[in-house]
């Protein structure tokens, strides 16, 4: 089976190689992946804050290794599957942040932690908590856990101060589970984009977070651990100076949605596009339009359209036109590009775009040096 290794393998190395990439396909810029993730271990580093940023976005053990030995204290995980993935890998630190509720994802669970080093877990039930107990005693293993507290958005989490004080006494009574702390994820206000606007948002939400931290501690469950955030809230948490860590994840590749948005609240941005598909033009018998090779199966369209990096007219609007085509719309853009051209276009949203490809071609300026598998990709349970 024909697969990326196989048809590009041979190009790692070769000087200007990326021109010769089958598209459309996933390039990760290398050079600018490791300066966002020494910028943001660098920022919290000045607030002594950790950093377990949300492996989600990558699905790479490559990535998260880079992250680990850049300061980062482990990674998140949205589900068991991409833990199990990750630690098998290598990986320490991981904190799953989605309740693990299924029967026999908690035999998962429970047998991950019996040989992962560092495994954390969110729960926000106590029948949960009971079960996931059960299946660590019978697996000879225990587990620390964070209290999942809703911020709003009813998805998951406790939904008050006393529900979060309820499950802490539960734990508090289970021997295989260790509470730590809580885990709260703002994920709603992550893409206002202007940042007062956010700011204000998230200033009120953490008043609620602070009153569900005096409820636990005057019940003699003071979380030693405060875990959350995101990139696009990051500065504004690190300033409040509630979370212990923070798990941003998109800072590592950046999107439109994020691009889109004053993370800084002086409009300057800390951090660079390292993501992008590369795709062709395939036709161009239209003066005002032409078609390229990336359409519905090649990027996500939950963030808007992707828009273009290079190699086309940054104005040039992006239209999905099908499962594998997109349209390229711009006055006379179908008289400056020819079928064959290559365009490089900023993902809308980088997360659900990764989980459509197998592998990452890591690029240097024009030249392909390396390809990682999407370890994780499709790891959805």
């Amino acid at each position: 089976m024909t697969d990326d290794r196989s048809l590009h393998a041979h190009l790692i190395g070769r000087q200007g190689s990326r021109a010769d990439l089958n598209t459309p396909v996933l390039v990760l810029d290398l050079e600018a992946l490791d300066r966002n993730i020494a910028a943001m271990a660098a920022l919290v580093a000045t607030k002594g804050v950790g950093l377990r940023p949300h492996a989600k976005t990558h699905k790479s053990v490559d990535i998260a290794k880079r992250q680990l030995a850049g300061g980062a204290l482990g990674v998140c995980c949205a589900k068991i599957g991409e833990a199990e993935v990750l630690a098998a890998g290598g990986v320490s630190g991981i904190l799953i942040t989605s309740p693990v509720a299924a029967p026999r994802a908690i035999e998962r669970l429970a047998a991950l932690a019996a040989c992962t080093e560092g495994l954390m877990a969110v729960v926000d039930h106590p029948a949960v908590a009971a079960r996931l107990d059960a299946a660590l005693a019978a697996a000879g293993a225990t587990l620390d856990v964070v209290i999942d507290i809703d911020p709003g958005i009813a998805r998951t989490g406790v939904a008050s101060a006393e529900k979060a004080v309820e499950l802490a006494r539960a734990i508090a009574g289970l021997p295989a589970l260790r509470y730590r702390g809580v885990q709260y994820y703002c994920g709603s206000q992550q893409h206002i984009e202007d940042y007062a606007e956010r700011r204000a948002a998230i200033v009120e939400r953490t008043g609620y977070l602070a009153s569900v931290i005096a409820a636990l501690s005057d019940a003699g469950f003071a979380p030693g651990i405060v875990t959350g955030s995101g990139t696009g809230t990051h500065r504004i948490d690190l300033d409040l100076g509630v979370f212990t860590e923070l798990q941003a994840g998109s800072y590592v590749f950046m999107d439109k949605q994020y691009g889109d948005c004053d993370l800084t609240g002086d409009g300057s941005a800390p951090f660079e596009t390292a993501l992008g598909v590369d795709a062709r033009v395939v036709s161009a018998n239209h003066s005002g339009l032409v078609t390229i090779d990336a359409g519905f199966k090649s990027l996500s369209t939950d963030g808007g359209v992707a828009v273009v990096r290079r190699g086309a007219p940054e104005t040039a609007f992006f239209a999905f036109m099908g499962d594998e085509h997109a349209a390229l719309v711009s006055p006379g853009i179908g008289e400056q590009l020819a079928p064959g051209d290559p365009v490089t276009l900023t993902v809308p949203h980088c997360d659900p775009t990764v989980n459509l490809y197998d592998h990452y071609h890591i690029v240097a300026g024009d030249t392909l040096v390396d390809i990682w598998p999407v370890s994780a990709r499709g790891r959805a349970r």
